[in-house]
């Protein structure tokens, strides 16, 4: 059956990977990539598919009201895979009014549009809406979140997705709007704005500049390689019931400081540097407000549900992942400088 398929955020780090495989694999569907190309959209991230004949790219701001509706009305988009948000916990502290804008008010926008549309006539259609771990706060040492555990956001970002998550299941309660909702780890991989801790300091190894580490660095969270979330976030999309929450984990904990030793140790060895020389570089710095703990996702429903899990272990991920940021320096060159900002322009006129 063919689809036509928004995809919010798509020029974005999680967004690309997403428009990559479904432009890719689904050939009878129409895919479109609405994208604002803030700080951390980037069209270079879809360079190898950005002339296919299912794929169309619209630049626009998901806080616009008028030009939302326009553009639903123009195209009949029969699903949404919602993941445009402001996303970096730093920046949602600096500028919280700015995640209320985009991550509430922009799914609102999305969701009358969509309602607007479609009410009374929902067979076959769905508006998947993507979220962070985040919302359900922070962990002791032990326990998981799961798909029922409490929302207790302790960020102005994660505040601001759990705040949309409640919208988006209102909707559905109220008009009988079909969703379905993911809540995912941190994700790692290709293509990631180096604000990330990953990239950050790949970046930061490769020049011999520090590594900050927040407060004592035993920060724990679950990584998920990206790919990995694109394929889940696919069957979700395909296979997940309606009006169902599934977590997205990498059953795969890690500390802040092992990781970072781990990320050192690897660099290492691919720069062919002496062991323990960028382990040299970290810095302890003052803990940020609100840091949580730990964040840990039980995967369990998804893998017994629609039958995911991670494809590769977190070294092979990582190893993967340094390797790919190796091979690109002069995507992270432009992305430091900020020369990708003129990609569009000439691209588009």
């Amino acid at each position: 059956m063919s689809k036509k398929i928004l995809i919010t955020g798509g020029a974005g780090f999680i967004g690309s990977h997403v428009v990559r495989l479904i432009v890719n694999k689904y050939h009878e569907y129409e895919v479109y990539n609405i994208d604002l190309l803030t700080y951390a959209g980037n069209l270079e991230n879809l360079t190898d598919i950005e002339n296919r004949s299912n794929y169309t790219f619209i630049k626009g701001d998901i806080t616009d009201e008028v030009f939302i509706r326009k553009l639903f009305r123009k195209y009949k988009f029969d699903s949404v895979i919602h993941l445009a948000a402001e996303s970096h916990v730093d920046r949602s502290i600096s500028d919280p009014l700015a995640f209320a804008k985009t991550n509430i008010l922009g799914t609102m926008v999305l969701l009358n549009a969509f309602k607007e549309l479609w009410q009374d006539k929902w067979e076959n259609k769905l508006f998947y809406h993507i979220s962070t771990d985040e919302v359900y706060g922070t962990l002791g040492e032990t326990g998981l979140f799961t798909e029922t555990t409490s929302y207790d956001p302790n960020s102005p970002y994660s505040a601001s997705k759990a705040s949309s998550d409640h919208f988006v299941r209102a909707y559905g309660e109220t008009y009988g709007l079909p969703y379905v909702i993911s809540n995912c780890s941190n994700n790692y991989g290709g293509n990631q704005f180096p604000e990330k801790l990953i990239p950050l300091f790949i970046n930061n190894i490769i020049k011999n500049k520090a590594l900050p580490v927040y407060g004592d660095g035993k920060y724990t969270r679950d990584w998920l390689y990206v790919v990995d979330h694109a394929i889940a976030i696919d069957l979700i999309f395909h296979k997940g019931k309606n009006e169902e929450t599934y977590n997205i984990g990498g059953f795969n904990e890690w500390q802040n400081i092992n990781l970072i030793k781990l990320l050192c140790l690897q660099m290492d060895e691919k720069l062919g540097r002496d062991k323990g020389e960028s382990e040299k570089l970290i810095t302890y710095v003052k803990d940020r407000p609100g840091h949580d703990l730990r964040y840990a996702i039980d995967a369990s429903k998804i893998s017994k549900e629609l039958g995911w899990k991670p494809s590769v272990t977190f070294e092979e991920g990582l190893s993967k992942t340094i390797d790919w940021y190796l091979d690109n320096e002069g995507w992270m060159k432009r992305i430091v400088s900020g020369e990708y900002e003129k990609y569009y322009k000439k691209q588009y006129k």
